[in-house]
């Protein structure tokens, strides 16, 4: 995993859910048919307009509802490098780390504009906001985290 990643911004509000992110009625389809249609609840188009290695940034209290994996599992199957917001609901956070995708806490999570190209050091704990030029401060990923994130997960650092 690098340190830095380099991606553009698709930001969402407060109270985004595993239903929003990942609608129930596509958990028994496969992997890739669930991300056809990650963020569907609050963005119908993010699973097209998605690149490999953007972000998801958003408010508050993101991934609350389920404790199912599907969630983050669809951000990470669209190739989504990192989730940024403001904070998480505590499930998905550990969720995200148990399948290899980085979370991050940024208390100004929600001035960061969509569309904008952020540059996000990872074992720093900084986001920086090509854009605009604006620099954010986050909790960094602990050592042991970024283990298991860049081993691909919590039961791929388990295997290795």
């Amino acid at each position: 995993m690098a340190d830095t990643l380099i991606g553009i911004a698709h930001t969402f509000g407060d109270n985004i859910n595993t239903d929003l992110i990942s609608p129930a009625c596509y958990m028994e389809r496969s992997r890739q048919e669930i991300a056809a249609h990650a963020m569907e609840g609050v963005d119908p188009d993010f699973a097209k307009s998605v690149r490999p290695g953007d972000f998801v940034v958003a408010g508050k209290n993101f991934g609350s509802g389920s404790s199912r994996e599907t969630a983050p599992r669809a951000l990470k199957d669209c190739r989504v490098a990192a989730v940024i917001a403001q904070f998480f609901a505590r499930i998905f956070y550990r969720n995200c780390i148990n399948i290899g995708l980085p979370v991050l806490i940024c208390p100004e999570a929600g001035e960061i504009g969509e569309g904008d190209r952020l540059e996000v050091d990872l074992g720093e704990g900084v986001i920086l906001d090509l854009t605009t030029g604006r620099r954010f401060s986050c909790d960094p990923l602990p050592p042991n985290i970024q283990k298991i994130i860049a081993s691909g997960g919590l039961l791929e650092s388990l295997r290795r």
